[in-house]
């Protein structure tokens, strides 16, 4: 991975924006699919994508290719808006989100689309699956590094923590997860629905090693994964504390909006604050 300087950072923060631009832009053209979650991770995915991940548009099925895994399916439009965007597909195709016959459904699913590495709905799933990713590369003695998105919220599935005892126990270190720590569910707060906390003591417990993150902070996430790099013998937990509908005022720590999308006139006005905000990105970095 080159490293992080700041004429890189200028260039991932413009990208992220854009990104949130367009995740509004298809929502309000779909009629229907979650806001706030895509929102959220759009420095996330722009990390991983733009500085990262050993990936090859071109060759998306290249086989030292980093794995990552998206578990938390619900927020695929950043996942797709972000693959458009690295060269996967043609960007047009963007807004087909959950049209009839489109490959960008409302969930993703694998082999619909280049770079979609497995379906995912069902929320608890993904982090099993990275297991087994990870898993066989071990036996294969593959060097491929296997990462895992996933909400806050799936937390509450059962068989999450199946997954984070087996890796914990076959000190999976080629396995990173990261944890949108956004604090919100379908149904309100994480918190008030099924608190989680003490996360990082729950995951230690079981043998992995955590760390506590900005997940708007580009510096922080691609620290936080060369330090996941250099971990042996443990699988690694990257908590990412990020705020749902970022960049949206009025979608911002909103649990309201972890389902929805914009109206036309709702769209405007975030795509107004947006643009706003993507002059000032390019104004601190003159």
């Amino acid at each position: 991975m080159e490293p992080l300087h700041d004429k890189k950072i200028k260039l991932l923060e413009e990208i992220a924006n854009r990104i949130r631009e367009k995740i509004i832009e298809t929502l309000v053209v779909a009629g229907s699919g979650h806001s706030a979650g895509p929102l959220g991770m759009a420095d996330v995915f722009t990390a991983f994508y733009f500085h990262i991940l050993r990936h090859n548009p071109k060759k998306p099925n290249w086989a030292e290719r980093d794995i990552l895994i998206l578990s938390n399916g619900h927020i695929c439009p950043v996942q797709y808006v972000t693959l458009a965007y690295a060269g996967y597909f043609p960007t047009e195709e963007l807004m087909t989100l959950r049209k009839l016959g489109s490959r960008l459904q409302g969930h993703p699913h694998r082999g619909a689309l280049p770079g979609v590495e497995t379906t995912s709905g069902p929320l608890g799933s993904g982090l099993g699956q990275a297991c087994g990713v990870a898993f066989s590369h071990r036996i294969d003695g593959t060097k491929n590094r296997v990462y895992c998105l996933m909400s806050d919220g799936e937390q509450d599935a059962g068989n999450t923590w199946e997954a984070v005892m087996f890796a914990g126990k076959y000190k999976l270190s080629n396995l990173t997860a990261v944890m949108d720590r956004n604090n919100i569910q379908i149904d309100g707060y994480t918190e008030n629905v099924m608190p989680l906390e003490p996360i990082k003591e729950k995951y230690e417990s079981f043998g992995w090693h955590v760390l506590e993150i900005d997940g708007h902070n580009l510096e922080q996430i691609v620290d936080a994964v060369n330090v996941a790099k250099a971990i042996y013998e443990k699988p690694t937990l990257i908590i990412a504390h990020t705020i749902p509908g970022k960049g949206v005022s009025f979608m911002e720590k909103d649990y309201l909006w972890h389902g929805k999308p914009p109206t036309k006139e709702e769209a405007e006005v975030a795509l107004r604050e947006l643009r706003t905000l993507g002059g000032k990105i390019r104004s601190e970095h003159q």
